[in-house]
């Protein structure tokens, strides 16, 4: 079930036509794709074949180059989605101080950044880090930073670019959990991964891209059952797709 609309959500986002090119080769080709809120988006797909570019087009780190994409609020739209990277940016400061940084960005008052930075770092286990320096910290705790900075921003989208890459099998767990619960809190997910385990776990919907394309994009539940498109059902099983 979807949440209802209101005149203050930036959602839907929706994507007509769109195309990018770099260096004379379409990477993204011809997308018309609708985001409604509330539900949990995984795009799956193999190597190279468009998935991070995706969401920065969504993002708005690019701009494509044919088509467009439009947030039914275009105004203040970047002010509630934020973006996790698969290597996030620490700043050179401690972890609480990295939050402080983005808040202080969004200039929210010094009063109310304590509360903020508190919350987001109880709920995400790195309470007893505050004082660390950020850049000292675990690959697994630093992409927990990652989404406690983001979360802290409270964004109605939140792109997230294979969160769990290079994670042990405990941190993934954590990051998964982190992930359930930014959701549960009322933001749009909308996230890639290489791990089809992964993405049956969280998914409510899946993309599947290929070579710059959409080419099926189902509820998960449908998707991993009986996947409509044949290159879909190969990637399944596991097979390499040229």
């Amino acid at each position: 079930m979807t949440a209802p609309l209101d005149d203050t959500s930036i959602l839907p986002l929706e994507l007509t036509d769109v195309s990018f090119a770099a260096g004379g080769n379409r990477l993204i080709k011809d997308v018309t794709l609708r985001f409604e809120p509330g539900l949990k988006t995984v795009m799956i797909g193999p190597n190279g074949a468009g998935k991070s570019l995706f969401l920065r087009l969504c993002h708005g780190l690019l701009q494509p180059t044919q088509g467009s994409i439009r947030w039914q609020q275009e105004t203040g739209a970047d002010r509630h989605q934020a973006m996790v990277f698969q290597r996030p940016v620490m700043l050179r400061r401690s972890v609480a101080a990295n939050i402080d940084y983005a808040l202080k960005l969004r200039q929210i008052s010094r009063r109310d950044r304590g509360d903020i930075i508190d919350r987001v770092l109880h709920q995400t286990g790195l309470r007893r880090l505050a004082d660390q320096p950020a850049r000292v910290l675990s690959i697994g705790e630093q992409q927990k930073l990652a989404l406690a900075r983001a979360w802290a921003l409270e964004p109605q989208v939140l792109f997230l670019d294979e969160p769990t890459a290079s994670l042990d099998p405990a941190a993934i767990h954590s990051v998964e959990e982190i992930i359930a619960a930014i959701h549960d809190a009322g933001t749009r997910i909308i996230m890639t991964t290489h791990d089809l385990g992964q993405a049956r776990r969280i998914a409510d919907e899946v993309l599947f891209i290929n070579r710059g394309r959409i080419l099926e994009a189902a509820p998960a539940d449908r998707f991993f059952n009986a996947p409509e498109n044949d290159l879909a059902q190969a990637f399944l099983r596991g097979e390499l797709l040229w």
